[in-house]
C-alpha cells in the first residue's frame, strides 16, 4: 500500500461517495489521459461510467490508484511488474488497505478502544464486501463475454 511518507504528500481524500477523473487526478496527483490508460492495465481499476461514458471514482478506487501511482513513480515498477505486485498484495489479507481507509477517515476525537475497535470491524466489513462485490461483477461480466453478450457498466 501507500508509504505514510508518501500519503502526507498527496491531499487528504474527501468524505465524499463518488470522485470525477478531474477530482481523482487531483488527489492522487495524475493526469486524467494516465488515469483512463492506467483503467485498460490494471482490472483492479474500474471506475462506473454513466451518461456519455462519464467516470465516477468511489474511495476505493481513490486508494488504488494512490497505490498504482506508488508502485510505478515511486517505487520504480513496470507496469506488468506493478500488476504483479498488485495480484500478490490482493491474494493476501487486505488490512493494509484497510488500515489505510481507517487512518485517513479517523475522526479528530480520540474515541474508546472498544468504540475504535467496533468502527474499525465496521470499516473492514464494508470494504471487504465492497471487494467482493466488484470481483463477483467482473466474474459475471467475463461469463457474460463468454455467453456472447456486450457489457456495459451503468
Amino acid at each position: 500500500m501507500l508509504e505514510p511518507s508518501h500519503n502526507a504528500l498527496l491531499p487528504a481524500i474527501p468524505n465524499k461517495r463518488y470522485f470525477t477523473i478531474g477530482e481523482v487526478g487531483e488527489l492522487c496527483n495524475v493526469k486524467p489521459h494516465v488515469l483512463r490508460y492506467w483503467e485498460q492495465e490494471f482490472e483492479q481499476l474500474s471506475p462506473m461510467k454513466r451518461r456519455g461514458n462519464r467516470r465516477y471514482y468511489q474511495r476505493e478506487d481513490v486508494l488504488m490508484i494512490r497505490q498504482i501511482r506508488s508502485l510505478l513513480y515511486e517505487q520504480g515498477f513496470t507496469i506488468s511488474g506493478a500488476r504483479l505486485q498488485l495480484q500478490t498484495e490482493h491474494a493476501r489479507p487486505m488490512a493494509k488497505v484497510m488500515e489505510a481507509i481507517v487512518a485517513e477517515s479517523a475522526p479528530s476525537i480520540e474515541p474508546s478502544p472498544s468504540e475504535a475497535m467496533l468502527a474499525y470491524q465496521v470499516q473492514i466489513s464494508q470494504n471487504m464486501l465492497n471487494v467482493v462485490i466488484k470481483d463477483m461483477i467482473r466474474e459475471l461480466e467475463a461469463v457474460l463475454v463468454l455467453l456472447g453478450g456486450n457489457v456495459t457498466h451503468a
